[in-house]
C-alpha cells in the first residue's frame, strides 16, 4: 500500500511522514516546494533516510501532476495549503487557488483513480469565535468584536445584548463561522471532500487541527503561526511582542501529537462507512492563553520577557478552544506531550535543519 502525502515535505507534512513509515506504509509526497514555504533552497532533510519515501515536485492544482503522483497510491493524506491569516486581503486570490482549486483537483484525480480513503487537515478556524456561556449559562456566539472596543484595550466579545461571556469547548457540532479567507478556505476543504464521499463512495475524516507548534516550524514569514513569531523574536535575542492582553485562549498541539492523530485517521478510514467524511478535533485537550505561551518560551529559551503591546490584528478571534473528545473515544487517539515538555524543545529546536542530501526526487517532464 502506497499513501499520497500533499505537503510532505513541509512543517507537518514531514512528521506526518515519518509517522506514516514508521507504521509500515510506502509514502508518496508531492509538494510544490514553494519558495515562500520553503525558501530559495528547500531543505528535505528530514525526509532524506526513510526507506520508502518518493519526492515528486509538482503542485495540487495540476491536473497532471496530481494524476501522476496518484499512480499506484491507494490512500491519500492531504495536507498541502497556504496556511495563516494573510498579510492583506490582496492574498485571497492565493488562499482560494492553493486551497479550494488544488482540493477541487485533487479529488477529482482521486475519483479518477478510483482512490477511496482520505485524510484531510482541516483546522480550528472554522468555528470562527468558538462557543461562549452567557450569565445564564446558555451556549452563544458572541456579536463581531468592534474596532472601536479593540482601540479602547476592551477585547473580550460580548453577547448580542451587551452582557458578559464566558469561554468554553467547541465540539464538531458546534456553528462553523469562518471569519477570515484562510478559515473559509479550509472550511470549503471539507465540503468539497464531503461531495467528494458522496458522490464516490470514499470514506474521509477531516482533522480539524488546533494550534500546532514543534520542531521544524516555519520561521520568519508573514504566514507564520504565532508559535514561530515568538520562537523567532527569541532567536534574534528579541523580546517576543503579544498582541492584545496575551488573554486570548488557544489550544497548543505538538506536531508529533498532530502526525501520530493523522495516522490512527488514515487506519480508521478503512472501516468507516462509504460516502461520508467525518470531522474530529485535534489538540491537546489543555487551554493556554497567548501571553502564556510568549512566557514559557522565553524562559525555556533564557530570553527576554514578553512585551504585551496591546495592539491587534484585524480578523482575529479572540478565543477558540475545542474539545477532542470525539477523537478519543472513536479514534483512541490523545495527545500525549505536555506544554512544558514541548515548549522546552521548541525554544532549543533549531530554526532550520541543515542542508543535507534528499531522497530522489521526480519531476514531472515538460
Amino acid at each position: 500500500m502506497t499513501t499520497l502525502v500533499t505537503g510532505g515535505a513541509g512543517f507537518i507534512g514531514s512528521h506526518v511522514v515519518e509517522a506514516l513509515v514508521r507504521d509500515g506504509h510506502r509514502v508518496r509526497v508531492l509538494d510544490s516546494l514553494r519558495p515562500d514555504v520553503h525558501g530559495p533552497s528547500p531543505d528535505l532533510s528530514p525526509l532524506r533516510e526513510l526507506c520508502g519515501v518518493e519526492v515528486v515536485v509538482g503542485d495540487t492544482t495540476s491536473t497532471h501532476d496530481v494524476a501522476d503522483a496518484l499512480v499506484g497510491c491507494d490512500r491519500v493524506v492531504h495536507l498541502a495549503a497556504k496556511v495563516g491569516l494573510g498579510v492583506d486581503f490582496a492574498d485571497t486570490e492565493d488562499y482560494v487557488h492553493t486551497n479550494a482549486t488544488g482540493t477541487a483537483v485533487l479529488l477529482g484525480a482521486v475519483a479518477r483513480a478510483d482512490v477511496r480513503r482520505l485524510v484531510l487537515a482541516s483546522s480550528m478556524v472554522v468555528y470562527g469565535d468558538g462557543d461562549y456561556l452567557d450569565e445564564a449559562g446558555t451556549v452563544v456566539r458572541p456579536r463581531p468584536r468592534r474596532r472601536v472596543d479593540l482601540d479602547a484595550g476592551r477585547f473580550d466579545p460580548v453577547g448580542v445584548d451587551g452582557g458578559a461571556l464566558r469561554p468554553t469547548l467547541v465540539g464538531e457540532d458546534s456553528l462553523l463561522d469562518p471569519q477570515n479567507v484562510y478559515a473559509a478556505t479550509k472550511l470549503h476543504q471539507e465540503h468539497l471532500a464531503t461531495a467528494w464521499a458522496l458522490a464516490c463512495g470514499g470514506s474521509g475524516i477531516a482533522l480539524r487541527f488546533h494550534n500546532v507548534y514543534g520542531p521544524r516550524m516555519p520561521m520568519n514569514t508573514p504566514y507564520a503561526g504565532v508559535a514561530s513569531i515568538f520562537r523567532s523574536a527569541v532567536e534574534r535575542g528579541e523580546a517576543p511582542l503579544v498582541l492584545e492582553d496575551g488573554a486570548q485562549r488557544r489550544d497548543l498541539v505538538h506536531v508529533r501529537d498532530v502526525a501520530d492523530a493523522v495516522v490512527v485517521a488514515l487506519e480508521a478510514t478503512g472501516s468507516r462507512p462509504r460516502g461520508s467524511v467525518r470531522a474530529y478535533n485535534a489538540g491537546s485537550g489543555v487551554v493556554h492563553t497567548i501571553g502564556e505561551l510568549a512566557a514559557a518560551l522565553s524562559t525555556a529559551a533564557g530570553g527576554l520577557a514578553p512585551v504585551v503591546t496591546g495592539g491587534y490584528r484585524s480578523g482575529d478571534v479572540r478565543h477558540v478552544t475545542a474539545s477532542s473528545e470525539r477523537a478519543a473515544v472513536e479514534l483512541g487517539w490523545r495527545a500525549r506531550i505536555g506544554f512544558e515538555e514541548g515548549m522546552l524543545e521548541l525554544a532549543h529546536a533549531p530554526l532550520r535543519p541543515p542542508a543535507g542530501s534528499a531522497p530522489p526526487i521526480r519531476r514531472r517532464a515538460g
